[in-house]
């Protein structure tokens, strides 16, 4: 069981992130935090021993899927967007990641949406782990 500590300043965020975690048979919700200080305090007050076994997972999971094509569908500067996003980060957060006002980031991150097919952040953040966009970490 891979056991999850949420951290996002948006609880409609996190709680979309909870619907799709909770739909998963090997995943286990076990807190949230709204900021990264929470965060860190809530992953320290659990077995440490977890870590190991997820970084174990991730290594062995499969090659990313179709949905790699997928992503030549965006600009890079949406596909930028995409990744900070799929990071957890806010959209004041993204804006100040990549230098770009927040309704820029919001405009991109809704033709992001559209040109995937995808209905809300929280699709987009599965997305974006999916499709490999994280391959290279």
């Amino acid at each position: 069981m891979i056991r999850v500590v949420l951290c996002d300043d948006e609880a409609l965020v996190r709680a979309g992130l909870r619907m799709l975690l909770d739909g998963e048979t090997d995943v286990d919700v076990v807190g949230e935090a709204d900021d990264t200080a929470s965060a860190v305090r809530a992953v320290r007050a659990l077995d440490p021993a977890v870590v190991p076994r997820v970084i174990a997972r991730y290594a062995e999971a499969p090659a990313p899927s179709a949905r790699a094509e997928e992503l030549s569908r965006l600009t890079p500067r949406e596909t930028d967007v995409l990744r900070e996003v799929g990071l957890g980060l806010s959209n004041a957060e993204v804006a100040a990641a990549l230098h770009l006002g927040e309704t820029t980031v919001k405009t991109r991150l809704g033709r992001v949406l559209d040109k995937l097919g995808l209905r809300d952040r929280a699709r987009a953040i599965a997305f974006a782990h999916e499709s490999g966009l994280f391959g290279d970490r």
